[in-house]
């Protein structure tokens, strides 16, 4: 595909943000197009960004797991899988996507765009792995390592230290927020078990409207439960 000199220059403008110089651009414009903006315009036969984002999240995976097994030589396998999974889950990638401005230069369908795509937080966390996986094509495993661990330095140190944890709910009141006049409320809808071991059961209200339902060993694990299940129901997350 040949790039427009307007396009290039927007490009350009999200290197100084990504602190990486791309050979070929059209590896990060793939990285940017949405599949949505790939059907509207099949004329074009446009390539999009899934198979990039497939990519990016191995090589992802790769770099976490790298980092986290030779600096923390002490923790067990099942506490590095833990904060790995909070490294790389969605509302992580999302963040580091907002704070280099991904979402101004992805390529959306209208539909999407009508409907907050720049600011979703599944399409922003794909969009970054995808542009791992562009970065890792252009430059290979060394400058894509390095991007990695330079976007998620803060996010690592925090989850190493267990400063960082899932909010789903604070995201599902800023999705409410933004496409609905109704607050949420949360309400126990029943209670199992002894007191020293209860699983609660709690369900997630938007009016009169059911998002989701979730338990756990404490209410605010049930919340959290419930507002995760709620944002995959009304896709601002995946599964």
């Amino acid at each position: 595909m040949l790039l427009k000199k307007e396009r290039i220059q927007r490009l350009k403008e999200l290197q100084e943000n990504v602190k990486y110089n791309f050979n070929n651009l059209e590896l990060l414009n793939r990285a940017l197009t949405h599949s949505s903006y790939a059907n509207e315009n099949k004329k074009k036969n446009l390539k999009y960004n899934e198979r990039l984002e497939f990519l990016g999240d191995s090589v992802l995976g790769l770099v976490i797991s790298d980092y986290l097994f030779n600096n923390y030589p002490k923790y067990p396998e099942g506490e590095l899988t833990k904060i790995r999974s909070l490294i790389v889950c969605e509302p992580s990638l999302a963040s580091i996507a907002k704070e280099i401005k991904l979402g101004r230069y992805l390529l959306l369908g209208k539909g999407e765009e009508a409907t907050g795509g720049r600011e979703r937080i599944s399409i922003l966390a794909d969009a970054f792995e995808a542009v791992i996986g562009a970065i890792y094509l252009d430059g290979k495993l060394k400058h894509s390592r390095k991007f990695i661990l330079n976007s998620l330095n803060k996010i690592i140190e925090d989850s190493v230290k267990g400063k960082l944890f899932l909010d789903y709910k604070t995201q599902l009141q800023e999705y409410i927020q933004k496409n609905s006049d109704s607050n949420i409320e949360y309400s126990v809808t029943k209670e199992i078990g002894p007191d020293h071991n209860k699983i609660f059961y709690i369900e997630v209200k938007n009016g009169d409207k059911v998002l989701g339902i979730g338990k756990g060993k404490s209410k605010k694990e049930a919340e959290q439960n419930a507002a995760r299940s709620a944002l995959i129901k009304v896709g601002d997350i995946n599964e």
